[in-house]
């Protein structure tokens, strides 16, 4: 299981992060539309991606808090979304679904997304990944730490939980 350090910020200056990203020779990976299917489960989070250039099921757990955080991650990359979803359907209740359009970028281990959530707004996501279970914690907290400085997100803006959350609140509160 891959070690994950990541944040998520809101932000209004997507452009001018993409611009950093471009000048430090990030690698593009696309830009996707993603539709994120939550399915209701009794411990962390289920989620079914499904997106023209990431597609997978993904488990995963981790604390609720806006500073930089562990997770932990269980990925599946499905030959057929539809019928994987047709399953799921079958054996879970649906919790929520999150729609958005999703840049992806990479420097070296670091995953960036310059994300755009129907009905949440525009936010950005590091997330400093060690495959290998090679790196020790630390320096991948630090990579995530360092990018954040790069990148100028304060603190005030991070948020300490999932879109699935913030959607799950704002259908409670209508």
């Amino acid at each position: 299981m891959p070690q994950i350090a990541e944040i998520k910020a809101r932000s209004n200056r997507l452009n001018e992060i993409r611009k950093y990203l471009k000048d430090q020779n990030a690698r593009y990976k696309g830009t996707d539309h993603q539709i994120d299917t939550y399915f209701k489960v009794q411990a962390g989070r289920l989620k079914l991606r499904q997106g023209n250039v990431e597609t997978n099921l993904i488990y995963y757990s981790r604390p609720n808090t806006a500073a930089p955080k562990k997770s932990e991650v269980l990925l599946y990359q499905p030959v057929d979304s539809s019928d994987l979803k047709t399953i799921l359907n079958k054996v879970h209740d649906t919790l929520c679904i999150v729609d958005k359009v999703r840049e992806i970028y990479f420097i070296d281990n670091v995953k960036f997304h310059l994300d755009t959530v129907q009905g949440l707004g525009t936010y950005v996501e590091i997330e400093a990944i060690d495959e290998t279970n090679e790196l020790e914690y630390d320096i991948i907290l630090e990579q995530c730490n360092g990018y954040m400085t790069e990148l100028k997100i304060d603190d005030t803006d991070l948020i300490s939980v999932s879109y699935s959350d913030m959607i799950v609140q704002q259908m409670q509160s209508a």
